[in-house]
């Protein structure tokens, strides 16, 4: 097998590179120096782009593999099995996973019954974030029940406060709340570049559920 071939740069370009990294470097190691109190974390994934659960889920693993207990709580879905449920339901003795949506809510369109079903769901999220022994904590899909008004956000933003110091929480779904992201200490916007939904090829099992 053939070795790709570096090119040779002159030595103006290495110095100059080297001299970047340097003040890099010297940068952020004075942005960790400053950056010293260790805490809980309130992280929000919104935006119309794909990879907010995704992104999420990346996070249990990444938790579970320092060791940490982990509480899921799927709102709006749940009508469908996801890969994710499938492959987290093998770890019963670190990771809790309740899905307790119906499915989209233009599939079950029961405004009232989805008000339940959020209700629901919140008062297993609010026992989570009432365990300081769950390391993190995932409201997948939470934005959209607060988009449609199921839940109160000031309820939610109330408990979110009062959960304990080091409980690291993360809220996923589009349309995400300015008073939900003013308390945030993270929020990423997910962006639509392409997707393959848009050219007519389906959703795929591993990639999107």
């Amino acid at each position: 097998m053939n070795t790709p071939s570096v090119p040779d740069l002159p030595d103006d370009i290495n110095t100059r590179h080297q001299c970047r990294m340097a003040r890099k470097k010297a940068l952020m190691d004075d942005k960790i120096q400053q950056a010293q109190r260790e805490t809980g974390v309130l992280l929000i994934h919104t935006g119309n782009g794909k990879g907010k659960s995704s992104s999420a889920f990346g996070m249990v693993m990444r938790a579970l593999g320092h060791g940490m207990q982990v509480g899921v709580v799927q709102f709006i879905k749940g009508a469908m099995s996801t890969g994710e449920e499938i492959f987290l339901r093998r770890f019963p003795e670190e990771v809790q996973f309740h899905a307790m949506g119906e499915g989209y809510t233009w599939e079950t369109q029961n405004r009232e019954r989805d008000i339940e079903k959020a209700a629901a769901a919140w008062q297993q999220a609010r026992q989570f974030l009432r365990d300081p022994a769950i390391g993190l904590v995932v409201l997948d899909e939470l934005n959209i029940a607060l988009k449609y008004h199921y839940l109160n956000v000031q309820d939610i933003i109330a408990d979110l406060d009062a959960r304990p110091e080091m409980q690291h929480v993360v809220v996923t779904g589009r349309g995400a709340l300015p008073e939900l992201i003013e308390i945030a200490d993270t929020v990423t916007e997910m962006q639509v570049i392409k997707h393959a939904f848009k050219e007519g090829i389906v959703a795929q099992a591993g990639v999107e559920w």
